[in-house]
C-alpha cells in the first residue's frame, strides 16, 4: 500500500532552490573577477605544472575582460546569498530542524558504511533518519562553508574597513587563498550531490519539490482479517 507523507518543509525548500541560483551566480561571478588576477598554480622546482585555469578555459566561457561586470554581480548577489544562508540557519535552529542534520557522535563511524554502501561493497546500509550519516556531515560542512565564504569574502572586499577581519582570517592573501579553496568545495560538492540524487531516484528528488514522498508501506494485517470476517 502506497502512502504519501510529509519530509521537507517549504522554508527547507526554499532555501534549498534559491540558494542553487545564487551559487551558481557568484562562482560565475567570481571566475570573471579571478581572471584579472589568476596566481593559483602548481608549482615545484620552479616547474609549473597546473595552472588554475588555462587560457582556453577563460575563452571558451568569454570570460576575459569582464572584471568589472563581475564585481557588480559578485557584490551585489553576495547579500542574496548571505541572507537566504541567515534565514535558512535560523529556521534550522529555531524549527529543531538542526537535531536531524547536525551529525552525532556515530556519525563520522557510519558515513564509512554509508559510502561502502553505495560503493556496493556492503549489502547493507545503516538505519538512519531523515538523512544518512554521511548527509549530515555534508549538509552540516556545506553550512559552515558558506559562513566562511562570507567571512572571508568580507575580509577581500573591505580590507581597510574590516582590517580586524582580514587579520582573524590570517592576512588577506590567506583570505583570498580560503575564498577560493571554498569555491572549489562548492563544484566538488554540487558534483557528488547531483550524483547521489541520481542514484536516490525519482522519488527523493520530488520530495525536495513538492515536500512530499511516496512510501510503500505493508497492509495492516487486522484489517485483512476484519475484511474477510
Amino acid at each position: 500500500m502506497k502512502v504519501i507523507k510529509e519530509k521537507h518543509s517549504l522554508a527547507m525548500r526554499w532555501a534549498h532552490w534559491v540558494n542553487f541560483p545564487l551559487l551558481g551566480i557568484m562562482i560565475w561571478s567570481g571566475l570573471l573577477i579571478y581572471w584579472a588576477n589568476d596566481v593559483y598554480n602548481i608549482t615545484l622546482f620552479g616547474h609549473q605544472f597546473v595552472r588554475l585555469f588555462p587560457e582556453w578555459f577563460y575563452n571558451q566561457l568569454h570570460i576575459p575582460h569582464r572584471l568589472s561586470e563581475g564585481m557588480a554581480f559578485h557584490f551585489l548577489f553576495m547579500w542574496f546569498f548571505t541572507l537566504n544562508g541567515v534565514f535558512y540557519i535560523i529556521y534550522t535552529l529555531g524549527s529543531g530542524e538542526w537535531r536531524q542534520l547536525w551529525p552525532s557522535k556515530r556519525s563520522f563511524k557510519e558515513a564509512w558504511l554509508v559510502l561502502l554502501h553505495d560503493l556496493h561493497l556492503r549489502k547493507t546500509a545503516p538505519p538512519q533518519g531523515k538523512y544518512n550519516a554521511a548527509q549530515r556531515i555534508a549538509y552540516s560542512a556545506i553550512i559552515l562553508m558558506g559562513a566562511g565564504s562570507v567571512l572571508t569574502g568580507l575580509a577581500i572586499y573591505k580590507p581597510v574597513q574590516l582590517n580586524w577581519l582580514v587579520w582573524a582570517m590570517g592576512g588577506y592573501h590567506l583570505a583570498r587563498i580560503w575564498h577560493f579553496v571554498l569555491t572549489l568545495g562548492y563544484v566538488l560538492f554540487f558534483i557528488i550531490h547531483v550524483i547521489q540524487v541520481i542514484l536516490a531516484g525519482w522519488n527523493n528528488f520530488r520530495s525536495v519539490v513538492s515536500g512530499f514522498e511516496v512510501l510503500d508501506e505493508p497492509a495492516n494485517p487486522v484489517v485483512h482479517e476484519k475484511e474477510k470476517n
